[in-house]
């Protein structure tokens, strides 16, 4: 029995521990706030850097019938985990009481692949977006800006707002959506924060004079553009999370400089967002300290962010070990 062939077969034997899942309402106690958000997206960008981060582009399917299908995939050594987003966006959703937008996030051990947690996927989705809008405009934005309007008024669009009150002196925000319900809102939020308050009657009365613009459209195959970039003041900056797809294309000429979460990504994508020539840099430069973002006061810049696996690992990994730290246990 000692003999290689009468040796008994070792077999690995998976964790059987209950599965973690994560839900929203747990995820929320959390209290993440915009600084430590930011601060593992930048964590996660100098890993790139330095590889030790890996990100693919996001994979994406589109039925003719409007459905919005995608998934992202990033993976780091630290911390040392795999995050995989499956989400789908289906405007029936509402027909069904359900939200337009399903997702969930998976993370696993970025070097054994066992799974550890599962959590909700519009959660993360929502506060990495916020998080990734605010990294860029940190380097975009003047620091003294004041105004911010926006296009859209859901459920981005309030983390917008709580992120960018963190970062900037803000007195007044402008908000214009297809609904009374959500700018209602988006407007009793801003005034609960002290701020002054605008339900805007159209898109370029709440662009006209603002120092930042944040669009949160959500998707939809027969949208008209409806967003002229040159409704924008000098030296605003616009924070643009649906794709572009409000923006009237021609007039994309009117901002100085154009930066993307990912080139190489948009660069494999079908429908670029942009036009690529137009394309100063992404989130990696902006990470870089040598790259100088904002270069003048009068500059004009527009932020317009795709999607990334990189944003979600950076959320879902802080969550988890926030969650973790504080001993909770498993989600019923």
């Amino acid at each position: 029995m000692n003999s290689p062939a009468g040796r008994m077969a070792v077999t690995f034997m998976p964790d059987l521990r209950p599965h973690l899942h994560i839900s929203r309402e747990q995820l929320e106690t959390l209290k993440i706030s915009t600084e430590d958000a930011v601060r593992s997206v930048e964590t996660l960008l100098k890993g790139v850097r330095n590889g030790t981060v890996w990100s693919a582009p996001k994979a994406v399917i589109q039925p003719p019938d409007g459905r919005y299908m995608m998934a992202t995939l990033c993976a780091a050594d630290q911390p040392p985990y795999m995050a995989v987003k499956a989400l789908l966006l289906n405007p029936k959703n509402r027909d069904r009481g359900l939200k337009d937008i399903q997702s969930v996030v998976t993370l696993l051990a970025s070097d054994t692949g066992l799974p550890v947690a599962t959590m909700d996927g519009n959660w993360v989705t929502e506060i990495r977006t916020a998080a990734i809008s605010a990294f860029a405009a940190k380097n975009l934005a003047r620091s003294d800006s004041e105004i911010t309007s926006f296009i859209g008024c859901g459920i981005q669009a309030h983390q917008h707002l709580r992120a960018l009150v963190e970062m900037f002196p803000l007195r007044e925000i402008r908000a214009f959506g297809r609904g009374s319900a959500n700018r209602d809102s988006l407007c009793l939020l801003a005034e609960s924060m002290g701020l002054k308050a605008v339900a805007s009657t159209s898109a370029e009365s709440a662009i006209l004079g603002s120092d930042i613009v944040v669009s949160t459209v959500t998707l939809s195959q027969d949208m008209e553009p409806f967003v002229n970039p040159k409704w924008l003041k000098e030296g605003s900056f616009a924070c643009i999370t649906d794709l572009g797809g409000p923006w009237m294309k021609q007039p994309k000429t009117a901002f100085d400089r154009i930066f993307v979460d990912d080139l190489a990504q948009e660069s494999k994508m079908t429908r670029p967002m942009v036009d690529l020539t137009q394309v100063t840099g992404d989130l990696l430069d902006l990470a870089d300290p040598e790259f100088i973002g904002r270069r003048t006061n009068e500059e004009k810049s527009a932020f317009f962010f795709r999607g990334i696996g990189l944003g979600d690992l950076a959320i879902a990994a802080l969550a988890f070990e926030k969650f973790r730290h504080q001993g909770r246990t498993v989600s019923q």
